[in-house]
């Protein structure tokens, strides 16, 4: 189907007028680097994307008609654009779940606050700053450099504090992670990584991620069991009881009253996999190749916003749901022999057995994190997420 947009562009406090629609190569709505390009070339000055308007057509997250609200950094030629009328009111109006790197001040402020960190760290900004994703869950730019470029991520508050986790895998396998050249509040600054993502990774990349993010979470299991500070519970009796909760919850209005009872009964699932022996320690939480990166060498991983502290099986798991079935069971392999070798006598075929279905549950806890903590519009990338989980949970069980 593929994406078309178009564009609502502000300079500060006045409405300049509209731009399109006009197609992108591109169908995902978050990734903002060809719309800015192309408004660029339009308009012949720098933009930003600040947000999702509204979305006609297209569904998990990508195609259809989008409208964002752009910001012009400096003012157009007259005539470039279109005098669509609008509630401008409407269109700033403040609204409290908005993302900081939505907002023009929030943006400013944080791109501010990245030029000043790497001129700190004797990396000044070079040349523009290159916008590439902006959504609910993280923007993404790329500075340049003369020692080459650095990435920006901002992310929300309902997502982990990455430098801290990145530091402490750092401190068993520092090539396990990318290098943190700077970090703030909700947002971190890191070195470029060459290669490229590992989505179509060979046996022998999946195999050293896998295995090294296994040891690395082995060594950093702490003997109290306990939570490092400000990182998620989502430790076993915890994280059922947010099953639970989400279950009495608005997403009951979704789901038949025979699927309600069987994810109901799928919670107490959750002591079985406790039986297992694997410790608690830092999952990553989204630990798929498309978040490793390669040149050809030991892969490294990256975007850990989802991490939280529990039961590693969820990585497990999560690496064989993405990859093509003819590798699942050598990455399955790789990880049930890893955890054998650090914690020996602990389970992990088991582990993986019985958490089919309960790692699609956590994730319906997940997805509706992002739904409470989002402003309205944005929430059509997440719409009935919580509830599609909940039934593959069912379907997993089932199978």
């Amino acid at each position: 189907m593929g994406r078309t947009v178009s564009a609502l562009v502000t300079l500060g406090h006045d409405y300049l007028g509209a731009l399109g629609p006009f197609p992108v190569g591109v169908a995902w709505w978050s990734e903002v680097e060809p719309v800015v390009a192309h408004l660029h070339q339009v308009l012949g000055v720098p933009v930003l994307v600040l947000r999702l308007l509204h979305v006609d057509g297209g569904e998990g997250g990508r195609d259809g008609h989008v409208t964002y609200h752009v910001e012009a950094l400096q003012r157009p030629a007259p005539g470039l654009l279109t005098e669509r009328p609008i509630d401008h009111a409407a269109l700033t109006r403040p609204e409290a779940l908005r993302s900081p790197w939505a907002r023009v001040e929030g943006l400013r402020e944080v791109l501010s606050w990245a030029s000043d960190a790497l001129d700190a760290a004797g990396r000044p900004v070079t040349g523009p700053v290159e916008q590439r994703r902006t959504w609910n869950l993280s923007g993404l730019f790329r500075l340049p450099t003369g020692q080459g470029p650095v990435w920006l991520k901002t992310t929300p508050h309902f997502a982990a504090d990455e430098a801290t986790i990145i530091a402490a895998f750092a401190q068993r396998d520092p090539g396990l992670v990318p290098t943190v050249i700077g970090a703030g509040e909700r947002r971190v600054l890191l070195e470029h990584l060459p290669g490229e993502d590992c989505w179509d990774a060979p046996a022998e990349i999946i195999a050293s991620a896998v295995s090294r993010l296994v040891a690395a979470q082995a060594a950093v299991t702490n003997l109290e069991n306990r939570p490092p500070p400000g990182l998620r519970d989502r430790r076993i009796p915890i994280i059922a009881e947010q099953v639970r909760e989400l279950l009495d919850g608005e997403v009951a209005g979704e789901l038949t009253g025979d699927e309600l009872v069987a994810a109901r009964g799928l919670v107490g699932r959750w002591p079985m996999l406790d039986d297992c022996g694997l410790p608690d320690t830092i999952v990553h939480g989204d630990f798929h190749p498309g978040n490793w990166r390669s040149d050809g060498g030991p892969p490294v991983v990256v975007d850990f916003a989802d991490a939280h502290f529990g039961n590693p099986v969820l990585d497990g798991l999560r690496v064989c749901d993405f990859l093509p079935k003819a590798k699942r069971a050598a990455a399955a392999r790789a990880w049930t022999e890893a955890w054998r070798s650090h914690v020996p006598g602990c389970e992990p075929v088991r582990a993986l057995t019985i958490a089919g279905p309960l790692a699609h549950l956590a994730y319906a806890v997940r997805y509706q994190e992002f739904l409470d903590g989002i402003e309205p519009a944005e929430r059509v990338y997440h719409l009935g997420d919580p509830a599609g989980v909940i039934r593959a949970a069912l379907r997993c069980a089932r199978t």
